[in-house]
């Protein structure tokens, strides 16, 4: 639908499960891995694992192989060909990295459903090697935000992405995510946009550890199946308004929040 902007978290959202730890528990790294991790940024973390896959011989087409594997529940894809096909924009902002993000959803058939992907990028070397660098530069601009990990704000993100929208910032928004990270963006959003938090992950739990700093209305999930109908249901409540020239009132959001009413659509 025009006018409706749907931005999706990946690991444990999108995809369930993480693609960092699927490629290092895959592909033979959780040793190492677990050695270094007190010593090294998530993002300088992953990019350390992919040189020591270099340095094992293995290819960045290997590492497209493991990620064809990562599971993706199918009611999700049909959710996303959905929105897709009923015009929504809909983004990816994630704090995995370029290279595993494309992989799985070239994979799945998904990519060409997104407009645009926020993510850490990444680019093979002359090499052969796998480089994965952190979206927000902190040695040049530190973000400053005390929510965030240093290489990657999602509430910044999705600044840009309010700042970037058509229509005279008309578009509803809505926000699907799981994680601390995503803690930041839905902060973020106004009182006319819904937030879909995976139920007993931590973006659910810093949602309700108080509500009231929420203005969007509040949708929880648990599986594929549920998110497919929570968010269709919401894209068809938001552009049945649109058409009949009503709007999501700031008042009836603002109430879903502050007196904990999650919707799961049957």
């Amino acid at each position: 639908m025009a006018g409706i902007v749907v931005v999706f978290d990946f690991d444990r959202t999108l995809i369930d499960g993480d693609s960092d730890n699927w490629v290092v528990t895959e592909m033979g790294l959780s040793d190492l891995f677990r050695q270094l991790r007190s010593s090294l940024p998530w993002n300088s973390l992953m990019d350390r694992m992919m040189k020591e896959l270099h340095s094992q011989g293995k290819t960045a087409e290997e590492i497209a192989e493991c990620l064809k594997k990562t599971p993706l529940d199918p009611r999700i894809a049909a959710a996303i060909k959905s929105a897709y096909e009923l015009g929504c924009d809909l983004r990816i902002v994630s704090d995995a990295n370029q290279f595993f993000i494309e992989k799985i959803l070239e994979h799945h058939d998904l990519l060409g459903c997104f407009s645009k992907i926020y993510t850490n990028p990444t680019f093979v070397d002359e090499e052969g090697r796998l480089r994965i660098f952190p979206y927000h530069d902190s040695t040049l601009s530190p973000h400053g935000c005390s929510l965030c990990p240093t290489n990657l704000c999602k509430g910044l993100v999705l600044d840009d992405i309010y700042a970037s929208a058509p229509e005279g910032g008309k578009q509803k928004f809505i926000y699907l995510g799981d994680g601390g990270g995503d803690y930041c963006p839905t902060l973020k959003l106004q009182d006319t946009d819904h937030v879909m938090p995976r139920k007993n992950y931590p973006l659910w739990n810093r949602i309700f550890s108080d509500p009231a700093l929420v203005k969007a209305a509040v949708h929880e999930w648990t599986n594929g199946e549920e998110l497919e109908k929570t968010l269709l249901h919401l894209i068809n409540t938001i552009s049945t308004k649109q058409n009949t020239g009503g709007s999501n009132s700031s008042q009836s959001n603002s109430s879903d929040c502050k007196l904990h009413t999650v919707v799961v659509y049957a």
